[in-house]
């Protein structure tokens, strides 16, 4: 049995095809051990850390990072057994260039295991230079010489008759003409025997300052690819896309609001807050938002469920994965908390901190974005009000959690200010009607209206 294996991209879940390499964690040469990170790798559903099958010494690199592999194709090699002996030579494709490279041409540094790649080395084409440059010496020798350029302050006036004496005008015109930059000597006089008015000096300056405006105007604008960007769809970014334009069209999506008074739900979080228990957790308003989610369920079973073209039948699941939409630099995902509706108010409180924490820092695994049944996004965190949102395919229902502002509301019969926010649900109109959405959206507002009562009433 050989001692070199070859470790090739598995599928990182759900019958993914490929993976872009993002980055690498160990160089050619490198002893690393069974289980070890090796390589970050973006699928289409998130970025994943990928151990190592075996341990052993880093002989080959396969691919930069940066490059999209399919699944099966083989990514690194390993000498499983380093102590057996030297390998054989590796052959010259991968021997690296010797350092005395012919000058002009280029370099391009790639993994050891690639050798390199040689840059061209060729240059931009040279613009010719004007005609008149290259003129035969025979044509030369018959030109005319050159003739000085007339001073630009003439051009305005060059086809005005040429006059011959002094120039007739007063000393104040004079003064005029120098201030405004004017040559008096191209000006045509319209006053009495042919001398330059004040006027004139007006007409004749007009008439120098439109060159220079046209001179100095500012570039005409250009919209081509010049002044675009173009990134890649591809990895998290395009499974979204792919799958939002497919629930948009395949789902009958009917968005419904609710403005709810949750000044009572601000007061609960910081008593929660005030607790020993909760005292080393972040408690936000999503919790008690994921709270009332959560319970709204159990009074309406039918809103978490999906719809199965394939059998006609809408499935209703009995456990809740509580997806929570969030934003990161490589698009929207929606990992999910598993069976949240089995969780303790502090245990909801742990898996949404863990739950941001991850998808923060890139590294949500693909089974954590797996099986959703209904959905929360907090668009309140950018200051938006509410949305319409889309739903996750699979799921019938999404909440939209707004941002909480100090708002003049009626309260008890007069006007204070309260802390308000506005909810939009989006839900599957094959599966919940207009009214099973209204009570369900309502639940959740009655419940952050006054969140300890409805937790005595309702638990």
């Amino acid at each position: 049995m050989s001692r070199i294996k070859e470790f090739n991209l598995p599928d990182l879940g759900e019958g993914l095809t490929e993976g872009e390499i993002l980055a690498w964690l160990v160089k050619v040469g490198d002893t690393i051990e069974l289980n070890q990170p090796i390589v970050e790798v973006e699928t289409a559903k998130a970025a994943v850390e990928i151990p190592a099958k075996w341990g052993g010494v880093v002989t080959r690199i396969f691919h930069e990072a940066g490059t999209t592999v399919e699944v099966g194709n083989p990514i690194i090699s390993i000498d499983t057994d380093p102590g057996a002996g030297d390998l054989p030579e590796p052959p010259a494709a991968v021997t690296a260039a010797p350092a005395s490279a012919a000058p002009g041409v280029g370099r391009t540094p790639v993994l050891v295991g690639y050798g390199v790649r040689e840059a061209s080395g060729k240059r931009r084409p040279r613009v010719s230079a004007p005609a008149a440059s290259v003129v035969p010496p025979a044509t030369q020798a018959v030109a005319p010489a050159p003739v000085a350029p007339a001073p630009v302050a003439s051009a305005p006036v060059a086809s005005a008759p040429a006059r011959s004496g002094p120039v007739l005008a007063k000393p104040p015109v004079r003064k005029l003409a120098r201030d405004l930059g004017v040559d008096l000597a191209a000006v045509p006089g319209t006053g009495p025997l042919g001398s330059v008015t004040r006027d004139d000096v007006h007409k004749a300056a007009e008439g120098v300052s439109k060159p220079a405006a046209i001179v100095e105007a500012r570039p005409v604008a250009v919209f081509d690819a010049s002044r675009e960007q173009r990134v890649p769809v591809k990895g998290v970014r395009k499974l979204t896309a792919e799958n939002m334009v497919a629930s948009a069209f395949t789902a009958p999506h009917v968005t419904e609001f609710l403005t709810v008074d949750v000044t009572r739900s601000m007061k609960a979080l910081e008593k929660l807050k005030a607790r020993r228990d909760f005292a080393d957790l972040r408690v936000s308003p999503l919790l008690l938002v994921a709270k009332a989610v959560l319970l709204a369920v159990q009074r309406h079973p039918m809103v978490n469920s999906s719809w199965s073209a394939a059998t006609n039948e809408i499935v209703i699941k009995e456990y809740v994965n509580l997806g929570i939409a969030a934003a990161t630099e490589r698009g929207l995902i929606v990992p999910n908390v598993k069976d949240a509706g089995r969780l303790s108010l502090r245990e909801l409180a742990e898996s949404l901190n863990e739950l941001v924490r991850t998808a923060k820092s890139g590294k949500t695994p693909p089974a954590d974005m797996a099986h959703g049944t209904l959905s929360i996004t907090n668009v309140g965190v950018f200051g938006i009000d509410t949305g319409t949102p889309i739903l996750p395919p699979g799921e019938s229902a999404i909440l939209a959690f707004g941002a909480i502002r100090p708002t003049p509301w009626v309260h008890k019969g007069k006007i204070k200010v309260r802390q308000v926010t506005t909810l939009g649900l989006s839900f599957d109109h094959r599966i919940i009607d207009g009214e099973l959405g209204s009570k369900f959206l309502r639940d959740i507002g009655e419940f952050l209206t006054d969140p300890e009562a409805a937790l005595l009433a309702w638990t």
